[in-house]
């Protein structure tokens, strides 16, 4: 069963990777805001047809969803605008492991202060060592030219 969970976890990410390069392109086309929009619109256009195939669909009003939900459709749209502007000017790869990089601060922050987990030593050092090999990458590129 865990294996399965790692194998969806890496399609995950796959989706993901492609879907950060392909608002980045359209945030080159329309801009970041509408990017986000065009994204969550046709997002809401699949889940809602998906919901209504497979039966789970329940429309509540919107006084009745959760504050979470409130908070995670505001930092999804946020993200991929965010996104949508920097991809063009920092690179795919380059915005994905700062991406990466800052989901690492935060949950290391959530499980610091939400759950009590003290952070240990190692995690610290993983999100460090990103840190400077992006910026070492950055430097020597700016060096050979690109």
């Amino acid at each position: 069963m865990m294996a399965g969970h790692i194998l969806l976890a890496v399609f995950n990410g796959l989706l993901i990777g492609l879907s950060r390069s392909l608002n980045g392109r359209l945030g080159m086309a329309v801009g970041p805001m509408r990017a986000s929009w065009w994204n969550h619109l046709v997002g809401f256009a699949f889940l809602s047809a998906a919901l209504a195939v497979t039966g789970g669909w329940q429309l509540h009003s919107a006084v009745e969803a959760p504050p979470t939900a409130w908070l995670g459709g505001l930092f999804g749209a946020l993200f991929v605008a965010a996104n949508s502007l920097v991809m063009p000017r920092l690179g795919t790869l380059r915005t994905a492991v700062l991406v990466i990089c800052g989901q690492m601060v935060t949950g290391l922050a959530v499980d610091w202060l939400a759950a009590g987990k003290t952070p240990g030593w190692t995690q610290f050092a993983g999100i460090t060592l990103i840190l400077l090999g992006t910026f070492s990458a950055r430097r020597a590129g700016h060096r050979n030219g690109k």
